[in-house]
């Protein structure tokens, strides 16, 4: 098992050319549910079937995982299995029947104007690592980018003249984001009085390091942004795509076109962004209630 799943992993990286956030993500699913198939006295995944796949869903269902966490995990081990598949290795697919249940899909958090002001208004640019969050937090909600692309930039990937960030790393490729002359007041700040005093050699061209001087990590970053959070006293579920939902949601409430918002997102279908218009619509009937003066009537 352990072979298959290091060949499985280079076949996504080699073949599906997917990103290594979608590597890693699946391969970890994958190997979870090897382990309850070798819990359950199933050494060869082709001996799986279809019901010991349902069985492993319901007891995820029971460990209270997410919808959503249960419908990436079912596309993970259809994945593997098709790859099983391509190599002669099954006869039949115990997943091809399996189909995640219909859910409504829970939309994102958005944060208001009152809440983004108060978020970026929290950390201290006087303090080393404040003026490093506030580069953060303000770079985030200028373009944005996700979590793993904010913590795999380097510096040569923003232009503080021209206002640029180019973000090398996603599923579309290479792509250019104007930010905000703000954000690139932050950025600047951050590069020029704080990124050289920190950086270490294994460091290498990072733009964002922890202060021990290494690249941040994802987990890094979610913890400044939930500390912040607490901080500016925002109730909401946050995840690390909240400033980048945020981002969106506001620029289509702006005026944006949603095929230049696809194309900052680094969405390669157009579907992926369409749910902002939904959350458009669902802004829009909230403030119609709350402030229409007869929208309470009857």
């Amino acid at each position: 098992m352990v072979a298959l799943l290091a060949e499985f992993r280079q076949y996504l990286q080699c073949e599906k050319r997917v990103s290594q956030n979608t590597v890693d993500s699946y391969c970890r699913d994958v190997s979870y549910f090897l382990s309850y198939l070798r819990g359950i006295g199933i050494e060869d995944p082709a001996e799986a079937s279809a019901g010991d796949v349902r069985n492993y869903l319901s007891s995820l269902e029971a460990e209270k995982k997410s919808s959503s966490t249960i419908v990436r995990i079912i596309a993970s081990v259809r994945c593997f299995y098709g790859y099983l598949g391509k190599l002669g290795y099954i006869v039949q697919n115990p997943t091809e029947t399996i189909r995640p249940k219909k859910d409504s899909k829970k939309l994102p958090q958005i944060l208001n104007n009152r809440e983004i002001e108060a978020l970026l208004s929290q950390p201290n640019p006087q303090d080393p690592k404040g003026c490093r969050d506030k580069a953060i937090l303000e770079l985030l909600y200028a373009t944005g980018i996700r979590a793993s692309e904010l913590v795999n930039l380097n510096v040569e990937d923003i232009n503080l003249t021209n206002g640029t960030l180019i973000c090398a790393r996603g599923k579309s490729g290479e792509r250019m984001i104007p930010v905000y002359p703000t954000a690139i007041a932050a950025a600047s700040s951050y590069i020029c009085n704080v990124r050289t005093s920190l950086i270490t050699t294994d460091g290498g061209q990072a733009l964002f390091v922890n202060l021990n001087g290494n690249r941040l990590t994802r987990q890094g970053f979610w913890k400044i942004v939930k500390s912040y959070a607490e901080q500016a006293g925002i109730k909401k579920d946050l995840t690390t795509h909240t400033l980048r939902h945020s981002f969106a949601l506001h620029l289509l409430e702006n005026g944006a076109d949603l095929k230049d918002i696809q194309v900052m997102l680094g969405h390669s279908d157009i579907s992926s962004t369409q749910i902002y218009v939904r959350l458009l619509n669902d802004h829009f009937k909230e403030v119609y209630n709350q402030c229409h003066p007869r929208a309470k009537l009857g």
